[in-house]
C-alpha cells in the first residue's frame, strides 16, 4: 500500500511532456514546503500548523475538507520525500518570480508563527530559497512581510 501511495506521488511531482501539471502538484509542492519549515525546529506547534491551514484554504480556496486532506496529504509526503528539489524544481517550472516569492513569504509565516525563530528554520528558509532561484533582496523582503509586528 505504502509503495502504491509513493508510486502515486511521484506521478503527481515528475514532469510529464504529455499534460501540463494540474493545480493540485502545485498545491501538494506547496504544502509540502510549508510543512517541512513546520518540521524544521525540534517541536512542531499547533500555532504553526494552523498557519499552513490558513494559508492553504486562503491560496487555493478550499474547503475545510480540502483543506484538512492537502495537509494530511503533504504531511505524508513531506515524511517520505528524501530531498526537496523535486518540489522546488516543480514550482520553478510552473510558476513565475511573483508567485515564488509569495510561497517564500508564506513560509516565513510558518516559521514565525510560534513566536521563535530557529536556526535550523532560518537555515532552511536559505537553502529553499536558493533552490526557488529567489534573490537575496527578495528573500529579506518577503522576510520582514511576514515577520510579525511585536517580533524582535
Amino acid at each position: 500500500m505504502l509503495n502504491k501511495l509513493n508510486e502515486f506521488f511521484s506521478t503527481l511531482i515528475t514532469p510529464s511532456n504529455d499534460a501540463p501539471q494540474p493545480e493540485h502538484t502545485l498545491q501538494l509542492a506547496t504544502a509540502v514546503l510549508m510543512i517541512e519549515v513546520m518540521r524544521a525546529d525540534a517541536e512542531s506547534s499547533e500555532a504553526e500548523l494552523t498557519t499552513v491551514m490558513r494559508i492553504l484554504k486562503q491560496r487555493f480556496q478550499l474547503n475545510d475538507r480540502e483543506v484538512q486532506q492537502l495537509s494530511a496529504l503533504g504531511q505524508h509526503t513531506a515524511q517520505q520525500a528524501t530531498d526537496l528539489h523535486q518540489f522546488t524544481s516543480l514550482l520553478n517550472r510552473e510558476l513565475g518570480r511573483e508567485e515564488k516569492i509569495r510561497i517564500v513569504e508564506y513560509m516565513w509565516q510558518v516559521a514565525y508563527a510560534d513566536r521563535h525563530l530557529s536556526a535550523h528554520e532560518n537555515h532552511l528558509m536559505r537553502r529553499m530559497t536558493e533552490l526557488l532561484h529567489i534573490s537575496q533582496s527578495d528573500y529579506i523582503a518577503a522576510k520582514m512581510r511576514a515577520k510579525p509586528g511585536d517580533m524582535e
